[in-house]
């Protein structure tokens, strides 16, 4: 059977009680498939780097030491869309296989790379802001530079933070995710969709607000401890990602079910003897 294309094998999974697709409906369905993930996966990452920690959203405060200075719990508002990242790894991993996953994921560090390009760019062309003499912004009477300068410098340290942590938790989420699918031999799908983010998910909460912080760019209260409020800021960043991850379960399992049907693949856990395996390459 023809191919076309290394990365979309035309050998599809015979199921009983659907109809033999052509090459070309086989080939757009999986084209249109991954198209759709790895779009859904770099139009989130561009928008959580642009919102970065330009916004943090309260969850809710607590004073541990008693002196009238609360531990405030919050997340930056670029948290709130990251966890369909992984959610469309591992779709990739488990559809299409971790050569393609890895794939996305380095495209992803070029689209980061991108958007700091522009974000630059943006800043040293000349525009209509007020100078002082020294040729430095003008700031407001809050003390704030223009809006784009504001997200801007904060953009520059999240997206620096988020490139090198994003960069290794989604690796280390495709190498998690199939250490677990061979360790279980293509069972329990619901242990490598978790087990792959738990993990990942930690390493890339921990490494971004360190490297925030280390960059300058995170805000710590005046008078809080330093190190309570890192630990407070990675649990909780931690917790509302692991939530989501745990609720992402569901459409996950049934979306592979589904979706192995629709492009012809091997259901997973099933043994792979004719047709498409799901790494991508023509089983005879």
């Amino acid at each position: 059977m023809t191919h076309h294309g290394d990365m979309l094998p035309s050998q599809q999974h015979r199921y009983d009680d659907l109809p033999e697709l052509t090459p070309r409906q086989l080939h757009d369905r999986r084209e249109g498939v991954f198209l759709l993930f790895a779009g859904l996966f770099l139009g989130t990452l561009a928008m959580l780097n642009i919102l970065g920690i330009s916004r943090f959203i309260k969850l809710w405060e607590y004073d541990f030491d008693g002196n009238g200075i609360p531990t405030a719990f919050a997340v930056a508002v670029g948290v709130l869309p990251y966890p369909m990242t992984f959610l469309c790894t591992d779709f990739i991993s488990e559809l299409y296989g971790k050569k393609r996953a890895n794939m996305v994921v380095w495209i992803g560090l070029v689209l980061n790379l991108w958007v700091m390009a522009i974000l630059w760019l943006g800043g040293v062309l000349p525009g209509f802001e007020n100078l002082a003499d020294d040729g430095s912004l003008v700031k407001d009477n809050a003390g704030r530079l223009p809006v784009f300068f504001e997200v801007r410098s904060l953009a520059f340290g999240a997206v620096t933070a988020s490139m090198i942590a994003y960069l290794v938790a989604q690796l280390v989420d495709v190498h998690v995710f199939h250490f677990w699918k061979k360790l279980t031999r293509g069972r329990h799908l619901w242990l490598r969709n978790n087990g792959s983010t738990v993990v990942s998910q930690l390493v890339d909460t921990a490494a971004v607000i360190l490297i925030t912080f280390a960059l300058g760019a995170l805000p710590i209260p005046e008078g809080a401890s330093v190190v309570q409020t890192l630990l407070v800021f990675i649990g909780t960043g931690y917790a509302f990602k692991l939530a989501v991850a745990l609720l992402d379960t569901v459409p996950f399992y049934f979306g592979a079910h589904r979706l192995s049907r629709a492009l012809r693949l091997p259901p997973p856990g099933a043994k792979h003897v004719s047709g498409t395996s799901p790494d991508g390459t023509d089983v005879a």
